[in-house]
């Protein structure tokens, strides 16, 4: 997905302020069971607009949905979007139970819902690679005389033995692959299991932890606070890259809804679409920070610029059979999700994407 307080893309969450957000529990999304699924279609209003909700998890990939929704790229094909905040664990019930009608998912939370026979398809690419950060606390990088500019290898030495936070099984399964292409046994690591990604950074400060690894913005925020400093992004961990472990995040929803509301769809694609070519053109411009700001209040310009910057925004939502192959091979790689589950044809299509993408 990624998450900045449970990673789905390969993420995590954080104290990220969005607008009003609603996060809904496992057990309400489900309550609302087959009656909503039947009836999932497409709400329109008195003006003629279809209103349609979206969920993410409300991490940096979350920037193309929220500058499609500040440019008016939804808006001016006539579909009006709520950005509903989901979890890595409430997101695909959602989904589901109809109370959104898409998802910006991640590899890995997209596998599992395959995994348990979910019916839902990925319909267009967000995001590439995974915007990570390994945050070391300011006590840990002095000891150890680690800065930014420290090689990936000496890093992964200093970490052998130490205390890590681990927020959920994506990002804890991230830096174990870190550790070991660089011949550490993250098994020596002593992983203090914690709720969040904003519990992981709690813990840093007060010396529980001496790192842990999670999605931007939260590990460039902590080091822009002073608390922290942030040894390892995906420009020195390669196998972090879109190069290495292929999709980062991309809009899925349910078949049956897509059966249904095929022309919603393809308007809903191209909106995000524009969003991500203009991200992926202009990187993070005054445009994207403004944007920025309203959807991630309190963290700072250069913060959120890096964030934004370390994301590889795709020009096109198509995708193809050799990007999923690759994707699925580095969820494999990090120990999730059973080998036999495979992303085939029938699971992702370009049918939606009508502009700047095949068909």
């Amino acid at each position: 997905m990624r998450n900045l307080s449970s990673p789905t893309g390969p993420t995590s969450r954080g104290p990220v302020r969005r607008r009003r957000p609603r996060v809904l529990a496992p057990a309400a999304a489900l309550l609302l069971g087959s009656a909503l699924l039947t009836a999932c279609g497409d709400s329109s209003d008195s003006g003629g607009s279809t209103t349609v909700s979206i969920g993410s998890n409300g991490n940096i990939f979350s920037m193309s949905l929220e500058l499609a929704q500040s440019g008016g790229y939804f808006e001016k094909r006539g579909v009006k979007v709520k950005l509903v905040q989901v979890t890595s664990s409430t997101g695909t019930a959602a989904l589901q139970s109809g109370s959104i009608q898409f998802l910006n998912n991640s590899p890995n939370g997209f596998m599992s819902a395959l995994a348990k026979k979910v019916p839902e398809t990925a319909v267009a690419l967000t995001g590439g690679g995974n915007p990570l950060g390994l945050v070391v606390s300011k006590k840990f990088a002095d000891a150890h005389r680690l800065t930014a500019e420290t090689p990936g290898e000496q890093v992964a030495r200093a970490l052998d033995g130490s205390k890590g936070g681990a927020s959920s099984p994506n990002t804890k399964a991230e830096s174990s692959l870190f550790l070991q292409k660089r011949g550490v046994d993250p098994t020596k690591v002593k992983w203090v299991s914690l709720p969040s990604a904003s519990a992981n950074k709690a813990a840093l400060t007060s010396g529980q932890i001496d790192w842990f690894v999670t999605s931007e913005p939260i590990p460039l925020q902590i080091q822009n606070d002073g608390d922290g400093v942030v040894v390892v992004d995906p420009k020195k961990a390669p196998e972090w890259s879109a190069a290495q472990a292929g999709y980062g995040e991309f809009l899925v929803a349910n078949k049956r809804y897509l059966a249904d509301n095929g022309e919603t769809t393809k308007k809903v694609v191209a909106a995000v679409q524009e969003a991500t070519n203009y991200l992926g053109t202009h990187g993070a411009d005054a445009t994207v920070l403004n944007v920025a700001r309203k959807a991630m209040s309190g963290i700072p310009d250069p913060v959120l610029k890096s964030s934004i910057e370390l994301v590889e925004w795709p020009k096109a939502a198509a995708m193809d059979q050799a990007g999923w192959t690759k994707t699925a091979a580095f969820v494999h790689s990090l120990g999730e999700g059973s080998a036999e589950t495979k992303v085939t044809k029938d699971d992702w299509t370009n049918q939606y994407v009508t502009e700047g993408g095949q068909s």
